[in-house]
């Protein structure tokens, strides 16, 4: 079907192509059904995790920490992400148009985008809150006040959301002449850059670079604090407050490699045309299994969050009996 010229107002206005058609899944034929009951079961069960996570840090004076508030944003954030991704997916899976509109495409990526940084530094945040709590004990409601936390939480997403927004200008404003298909179930930043009708590689070079500033740079600023943390660890003569000064970052770690690893295989390694498929895997690990994956890490790792969740969860039979 032969693209009509319209002008695409914002944007570069040599581009012809007016959607996009997501490819996504459909190579599996019959088998999106399946997917689209999986992912459902999954996206009920990443709102339901993290709703819970809010609703227990929200409900439990025991959780009012700077670490559990940002716990709290990052669920928040989570959530937020999955539902730029998701409901799209789900009704593609059961669809036949799996089309898009250039501006709804572009307004999916700037969201993903948006919401990706955030959780990077939102994480590296924690990585911060950590060192506090272990290496200066003593001065930790001083080194990270609510203040300090909800600055640094706005910071977060002021940074994600305009990286976000330099990006998605970066992209959008390359000429798209066709082909309109996407390889990919959502607008990301390496299937769309494939269709530009251009010399891309000063681009590719600008989005790698905002790419290490986003993911390298606060990894390497855990690593940094995990350093000390270390340091400090190995510092405490008795074998019980070691293991108890490690159980407070196990949550954290977890967190860290699993969502650093995934963003690094998508976003820093080099893409060849032949490994789609490999990068939708990946991308699903991200997407939809890393959002999952963080609330039950810090409710099933996490003593205080158990504990604070089983006293929300009674509260009503007090309530009763009282």
């Amino acid at each position: 079907m032969a693209e009509q010229v319209i002008p695409i107002r914002g944007f570069n206005t040599t581009t012809v192509v007016t959607h996009f058609v997501l490819v996504g899944f459909s190579s599996l034929g019959e088998l999106q059904l399946l997917l689209f009951v999986l992912f459902l079961l999954l996206y009920l069960t990443i709102l339901v995790a993290n709703v819970t996570i809010m609703a227990v840090i929200r409900l439990s004076l025991t959780l009012h920490s700077p670490i559990y508030g940002l716990l709290f944003f990052l669920s928040f954030s989570e959530s937020c992400y999955t539902l730029v991704i998701i409901p799209q997916l789900l009704a593609h899976l059961l669809s036949d148009t799996k089309s898009i509109s250039f501006v709804a495409c572009a307004t999916q990526l700037f969201f993903c985008l948006g919401f990706a940084c955030t959780n990077c530094f939102l994480i590296a945040v924690m990585g911060y809150d950590r060192y506090v709590a272990i290496c200066h004990p003593l001065r930790y409601l001083l080194l990270m006040n609510k203040r300090l936390g909800l600055g640094l939480v706005s910071l977060s997403g002021v940074t994600g959301f305009f990286i976000a927004l330099v990006a998605t200008n970066l992209i959008c404003d390359m000429p798209f002449c066709g082909p309109n298909r996407v390889n990919h179930y959502f607008c990301d930043m390496a299937p769309m850059i494939k269709l530009a009708c251009t010399d891309t590689q000063v681009k590719e070079l600008a989005l790698f670079s905002l790419s290490i500033l986003v993911i390298l740079v606060p990894f390497l600023i855990i690593l940094i604090s995990y350093g000390f943390i270390v340091n400090t660890i190995l510092k405490i003569p008795s074998a019980d407050g070691k293991r108890k000064a490690f159980a407070k970052c196990v949550s954290h770690l977890t967190v860290v490699f699993i969502h650093y690893g995934c963003a690094s295989i998508i976003y820093l390694l080099p893409k060849s045309k032949s490994a789609s498929d490999k990068d939708q895997l990946v991308a699903v690990s991200y997407t939809v299994v890393t959002p999952l994956l963080n609330p039950l890490v810090y409710s099933l790792r996490n003593q205080e969050v158990k504990s604070a969740l089983k006293r929300v969860m009674t509260m009503p039979k007090a309530t009763k009996m009282s």
